[in-house]
């Protein structure tokens, strides 16, 4: 008899059925491998969104089997070196992580007077969660959101400090690909948590039929 492929990508014996139906933890180890291997620029963003979708909707190990099989298993790759990242600046300029970011699990602030900024909206999520350990005094820390995340602000203390909180647009039925957790202590300045910005092509589809309409 073949072989068969285990939900981690790796070859498994003939004892277990193709249509053994897959656990909520069986998901979720497939989903941990496909974004580990995206942080390791093993998958690009369009895979790893087909992938996630296709794995957190799977109803048996077969279906999950052939998401995993191309990739090595957790452990081969390095991601384990960006669990944590410290970042340490004072009266300088802005502190922004944009673009093809990798989130690690941990992230250090230790920031005196510089905003900071932290875009999710196109960033490599390898965990589940990711923890920020603030140390930050003045300026404004801003952290850019996308359906999926959810930020909890409870574990931080606040000096002098305001909270404006404006969630991105989601479903009773999204899924949460990331959960941001605050801690430490923020003095001074402010802590916004926002969706990105509308492109001005965005603006303009949005924008009421009575006023595209013209004189």
């Amino acid at each position: 008899m073949s072989e068969e492929i285990s939900p981690t990508g790796k070859r498994s014996g003939t004892g277990s059925s193709p249509e053994l139906r897959a656990s909520h933890a069986d998901r979720d180890r497939v989903v941990d491998v496909l974004r580990i291997a995206a942080g390791d620029g093993l998958l690009t963003a369009d895979e790893l969104d087909e992938r996630l979708e296709a794995a957190l909707s799977a109803r048996t190990l077969d279906e999950l089997a052939p998401l995993t099989a191309d990739l090595p298993p957790v452990g081969v790759t390095g991601a384990e070196a960006k669990d944590v990242v410290r970042i340490e600046q004072v009266h300088s300029g802005a502190v922004e992580r944009v673009g093809r970011w990798v989130v690690p699990r941990r992230l250090e602030l230790a920031v005196t007077y510089c905003e900071v900024t932290l875009d999710f909206t196109d960033a490599v999520i390898t965990h589940d969660t990711l923890r920020i350990e603030v140390g930050m005094t003045g300026k404004t820390l801003t952290l850019i959101t996308t359906p999926g995340i959810v930020v909890d602000t409870d574990g931080l203390q606040l000096v002098h400090c305001k909270v404006t909180y404006r969630q991105a647009p989601t479903t009773p039925d999204t899924p949460v690909t990331l959960r941001v957790e605050l801690v430490g202590l923020k003095a001074h300045g402010r802590v916004v948590v926002r969706p990105p910005r509308r492109t001005f092509g965005q603006w303009l589809l949005r924008r009421p039929t009575s006023l595209s309409a013209g004189a």
